[in-house]
């Protein structure tokens, strides 16, 4: 087995899911005492959140590179970065460091092709949902990301960053979600990407109208395959 190494912290929230997730798809494909071999740097979000706020991204990327350096050194095989927005710095994070990172954006992708789908809707931090460093990496494998308005961009970030990232589940937050992933559904999208690890945490193939692909637990999927030694 493969020592997974996570950054995460960002959120705290959603590191927990990654933590719990991989724990229980070991112990399914194993058995018995089973569990990951894992390796968990965890930041403060506080500092990060603030970093992205800023516009400070280069400060953000020495920040994320030194601890993927980190983890290398400690032994992981491979870094899993447990967060869809900080993506945006994974060139960055990963300059000089000798193990791979097993990229949230092309696992999720991978997924959507092999059901046969090509246009997602997003619902992810405002940066996700509109800056290039995601959306160019779904359509270069001709993906076609389908984005909410302007208005939902704003109502899914400003629920992510104030109550799914503390751990505030909010029913009329749910309710929000559910009507903008209809909304992306009605405007073309034959699936939702719930692109921010965070987002699964209101929405799941029950109460979407389409299929769902949840990047956490399809990035946790695949970090447990390669670690196994699974085709991913």
């Amino acid at each position: 087995m493969q020592t997974i190494g996570i950054l995460g912290g960002m959120s705290a929230a959603s590191t927990q899911i990654y933590y719990r997730k991989m724990c229980e798809l070991v112990r399914q494909r194993l058995g018995g005492l089973h569990s990951p071999e894992l390796l968990i740097r965890s930041l403060d979000f506080a500092n990060i959140e603030h970093l992205q706020a800023s516009g400070k991204w280069d400060d953000a990327a020495t920040l994320l590179n030194k601890e993927a350096l980190a983890l290398a050194r400690g032994g992981a095989d491979f870094i899993v970065l447990a967060t869809n927005t900080m993506h945006k710095l994974a060139d960055q994070m990963m300059s000089g460091v000798s193990i791979p990172l097993l990229h949230i954006a092309d696992a999720t992708a991978a997924r959507i092709l092999a059901a046969g789908l090509k246009a997602p809707g997003l619902m992810a931090t405002a940066f996700t949902m509109e800056q290039a460093f995601y959306l160019d990496r779904l359509r270069a494998v001709k993906l076609q990301p389908v984005i909410p308005n302007d208005a939902d961009r704003a109502e899914v970030h400003r629920i992510i960053y104030q109550e799914l990232c503390q751990d505030v589940i909010n029913p009329a937050s749910r309710a929000v979600y559910e009507n903008i992933a209809q909304r992306l559904a009605d405007n073309g999208a034959d699936c939702v990407i719930l692109g921010c690890t965070e987002v699964g945490m209101l929405l799941n193939r029950d109460n979407v109208s389409v299929p769902v692909f949840d990047t956490t637990l399809i990035h946790c999927e695949a970090a447990v395959d390669k670690a196994l030694g699974a085709s991913v």
